[in-house]
């Protein structure tokens, strides 16, 4: 008892110790609360607590978006009126790309990163310190895109909302690195889980994207996290909002070859997906123009596709929930092709169409000023590929194939290979479609479109240029940690420095009040001509018969190598290998010598920053 009462009361200071250090007028009741909580529980205790709560507030987040998105299409689709269906596919997703542009420059400053990229950037660059504006304006602008018709998916928003839920709870609470890390990762797998109903699924995204390059022996909290999330979204979400399919067949291992065929079909169909991501890219940041003109050209297009083929036409999740229920033919009485006779070649000649098309309409709903992701297209993509290769088979006189089937193993195939994430893909759709039956047609083609896509590109072409510039972790623990350092804060701060025309005795006066062996020669602007090292002249300082006159230019030498101002710490650590020297010259943009940078300075910030992320 005694023990017990003298815990509570040391628990009690240390609150009070830790939480007079800030002005109590800034924070509200319920972070008193939570502070008092921080300090009477241990530190298992309290993320366990802290992934519940960053857990609900993230499932709630996707409950909101996912909310407001369908009462959107509900307005526009049965309580405005329109002459005719083009001029709806024409104005709305139009409105959906230009309206956001002008709501992300007016009310969020232009602040218009988003994806997974700007996650993982957050995470190896700056901390996992994700601005708090990005806990809601995530929502408003991917509300707008997709509500109004944008080809793009919520879940990419819904992640970065959960991960700036996350990150802003650890800073509040002054949490440090590796927890911030923990619960900006089990915000963005709340979000995950609530999006899709899966848990499991958020857990299997956070371990494969988000985490990738950091070291944890805490899940606990991610696990927590989904859980919370999952649950917020079934008690509080209609099901016709979630993402599930409960028609399907059971698995055949006579079947096997035509998903051996659909592997192969969903890893080509990634590389396509990508490669043409990167181009639409590419071609709107080469665009000279406006945010906002950007936005009307993409928005134009987009509306036309839509006007082509309205499946494009938002997610596209109930047009796969038709293909899945036997109702092709209400998705066709959409568009033009219901002119045409309905044969099975129109209808394998539509789906082939726009699952060729919704890449473009994704990239150019993305690229041009729209807010979304790419999980909801890749898995459009994957059930209309299914939904195709199924139908070619019974057109040409296979009558078992597993049409739904197809379609479902279709989805986790594609975005295997889209998103390199073969777990998440495996569990999201065997969770949302209860088919865990279906296991191992899941594991086989996903697997196989993931090694497909590696072959190709062994880092995801949307985050290669991330990747090589050192702005985001990989799996190479050490590079990450190099990554985090940057060459200019690791200059040495006693630099010694001579002038290229300066005498013996000036010479001599600077080694005698320095305090390194290596000194830099420099001339009238600052440029480095050579560099000396005591341990090389000593003999010739204490050489009477010495010529002052080439003093300096005998006894410098040009350096093996110089490193740029701009030069990772991984690229510093490369050429003090291929070198063998200890200190480096560095050198600014504009030319001009800044100073030198020591390898035990580099082995020594390496050795703190491995403690400070090591689990």
């Amino acid at each position: 008892m005694r023990n017990s009462t003298v815990k509570k009361y040391y628990s009690f200071l240390k609150f009070r110790r830790n939480f007079t250090r800030y002005s109590i007028d800034k924070f509200k009741s319920y972070e008193i609360v939570i502070f008092w909580l921080k300090s009477i529980l241990t530190r298992n205790q309290f993320l366990i607590l802290s992934g519940m709560m960053v857990g609900c507030s993230a499932g709630f987040a996707g409950v909101i978006l996912k909310s407001l998105v369908h009462y959107i299409h509900y307005v526009i689709q049965h309580k405005v009126h329109f002459e005719g269906q083009i001029l709806f596919y024409l104005i709305f997703p139009f409105l959906g790309v230009v309206l956001t542009v002008i709501v992300v420059k007016i009310f969020f400053h232009g602040l218009d990163k988003k994806g997974i990229p700007l996650i993982l950037y957050e995470i190896a660059q700056n901390a996992s310190n994700v601005l708090p504006v990005k806990m809601y304006s995530q929502i408003v602008q991917s509300a707008i895109t997709v509500g109004l018709g944008g080809s793009a998916g919520l879940e990419s928003p819904i992640a970065v909302t959960g991960a700036a839920i996350g990150s802003n709870f650890a800073q509040t609470y002054k949490l440090d690195y590796r927890e911030r890390t923990l619960l900006l990762a089990a915000g963005a797998t709340a979000g995950i889980a609530s999006a899709f109903n899966a848990p499991i699924a958020g857990v299997m995204f956070a371990f494969e994207i988000l985490l990738t390059g950091v070291v944890f022996t805490d899940f606990i909290p991610l696990v927590v996290a989904a859980v919370c999330g999952s649950l917020v979204s079934r008690v509080l979400l209609d099901e016709q909002v979630l993402f599930q399919f409960h028609a399907r067949g059971v698995f055949n291992y006579h079947n096997l070859p035509y998903y051996l065929i659909l592997a192969l079909l969903c890893g080509l169909y990634g590389r396509y997906f990508l490669v043409v991501s990167q181009r639409m890219e590419a071609l709107f940041h080469r665009l000279n123009f406006s945010r906002v003109k950007k936005a009307m050209i993409g928005g134009a297009v987009l509306s036309l596709l839509c006007v082509l083929f309205p499946p494009l036409f938002g997610e596209g999740y109930d047009t796969i929930k038709s293909f899945t229920n036997g109702e092709i033919f209400q998705v066709i009485d959409r568009s033009f092709f219901r002119y045409l006779e309905y044969r099975q070649w129109v209808i394998i000649v539509f789906v082939g169409v726009i699952c060729m098309l919704k890449v473009f309409a994704t990239s150019i709903t993305i690229y041009s000023g729209g807010n979304g992701g790419n999980f909801a297209p890749s898995l459009f993509a994957g059930g209309s590929l299914g939904f195709v290769l199924a139908l070619l088979c019974t057109q040409i006189g296979l009558a078992d194939v597993p049409m739904t089937n197809m379609i479902i193993v279709g989805m986790a195939g594609v975005m295997s290979g889209v998103m390199y994430a073969p777990l998440t893909a495996i569990f999201l759709i065997a969770e949302s479609s209860s088919g865990y039956d279906l296991f191992i047609p899941l594991m086989i083609v996903s697997t196989i479109s993931f090694l497909i896509a590696k072959w190709f590109s062994p880092i995801s072409p949307d985050l290669k240029a991330l990747a090589e510039n050192g702005q985001i972790f990989t799996r190479e623990y050490d590079r990450n940690l190099l990554s985090l350092l940057h060459t200019m804060d690791l200059l040495d701060k006693e630099t010694q420095i001579v002038d290229y025309q300066a005498s013996g005795e000036e010479l001599a006066e600077v080694i005698r009040n320095g305090k390194r062996n290596l000194i830099a020669v420099l001339d009238q602007n600052r440029n480095l001509k050579g560099v000396i090292n005591l341990n090389d002249i000593r003999p010739t300082l204490f050489n009477e018969n010495k010529n002052e006159s080439l003093l300096i230019a005998s006894l410098m030498k040009e350096p093996k190598t110089v490193v740029g101002e701009n030069d990772s710490v991984v690229t510093v650590a490369k050429k003090f290998d291929q070198t063998g020297l200890w200190n480096l010259p560095v050198i600014r943009k504009t030319g001009e010598f800044a100073g030198f940078v020591s390898k035990s300075t580099v082995l020594d910030c390496y050795r703190r920053l491995l403690q400070e992320h090591s689990g």
